[in-house]
């Protein structure tokens, strides 16, 4: 497992994140040929890593569920 602290990354948080600091994961979209995402309250814990091509159909489907609710 990777940790989050060995990455070289510029992590950030979604626009839709708590301003209060609330839970949150961030993403790095700087390291090549992978997003990581880790857990905002543990910044030196794990990170996951994704292909870019899962990041964007998991976007998609969160996209397409908030279209479709009510």
């Amino acid at each position: 497992m990777t940790r989050a602290s060995d990455l070289a990354a510029t992590w950030r948080k979604s626009s839709y994140s708590s301003p209060n600091g609330g839970e949150c994961v961030e993403i790095a979209d700087n390291i090549p040929n992978a997003i990581p995402i880790r857990d905002s309250k543990n910044p030196d814990g794990p990170a996951l890593l994704v292909t870019q091509t899962a990041w964007m159909s998991f976007l998609a489907g969160i996209k397409s569920a908030s279209l479709g609710a009510s």
